[in-house]
C-alpha cells in the first residue's frame, strides 16, 4: 500500500475536490492556523478554547507521527486549503483502528468561524471519508453534541446515522459504512 507509515496505517495523502486542496498536515502549518482556529465561539460545542501557537506545535508534533505510541491507531489529519485564495480554512481528522474484522475511523471536522456556512466541512468530509473507504475502513464514526446542527448535517452527507448511543461527555455517536 503506498504512503504506508506502519505496518497497515496508511499516511495521509493529498486529497483534491472541487473547491479544497485537503493536504497532509505538517507542524509548518501551525503559525496559519492560530488565526483558522482563533474564534472563541468555536468552542461552543467542544469546549475548550483558542490555541496557541505553541499549543499547535505540540499537537501537530504528536499528530504528524501517523499512529499512537503503541501504534494501535492511525492518525490522519489534513488541512483544508481554499484553492480560490490559498488560505487555510480548517482540518479534518480521522484515528484509524482494527476491531475484531473492522477498520474503524472516528472522524471529525473544524472550519473556521468566518468559513462556515459554505459547505466547505461537507465537501472535506466527504473527500476524506472516500479516501479513507479506498485505503480499507470499513466504518465511519463521529461523536457529534445533539446541539450541533451544522455538523449533523455534515455527518448526514458524508452517511452517517445517529445510533442513539451517547459517550461521557455527552456527544452522540453517529456510524456509517
Amino acid at each position: 500500500m503506498a504512503g504506508v507509515t506502519t505496518p497497515g496505517w496508511p499516511a495521509a495523502e493529498q486529497i483534491r475536490t472541487h473547491r479544497l486542496t485537503l493536504e497532509p498536515l505538517a507542524v509548518a502549518h501551525a503559525d496559519a492556523m492560530v488565526s483558522v482556529l482563533a474564534a472563541p465561539d468555536m468552542y461552543a460545542f467542544s469546549g475548550g478554547t483558542p490555541p496557541t501557537r505553541d499549543d499547535l506545535v505540540r499537537r501537530y508534533q504528536g499528530q504528524t507521527t501517523g499512529r499512537s505510541p503503541d501504534g494501535t491507531q492511525g492518525w490522519l489529519n489534513w488541512v483544508l486549503r481554499l484553492r480560490a485564495t490559498g488560505a487555510l480554512a480548517g482540518t479534518v481528522q480521522a484515528t484509524v483502528e482494527r476491531r475484531d474484522t473492522e477498520v474503524v475511523a472516528a472522524i471529525a471536522w473544524v472550519v473556521a468561524q468566518r468559513e462556515q456556512g459554505r459547505g466547505y466541512a461537507g465537501e472535506a468530509a466527504t473527500a476524506m471519508a472516500s479516501w479513507l473507504r479506498a485505503h480499507g475502513v470499513t466504518t465511519l464514526t463521529a461523536s457529534i453534541h445533539p446541539d450541533h446542527l451544522a455538523s449533523h448535517a455534515v455527518a448526514r452527507r458524508v452517511g452517517l446515522t445517529p445510533t442513539g448511543e451517547v459517550d461521557d461527555d455527552g456527544e452522540e455517536l453517529w456510524r456509517g459504512r
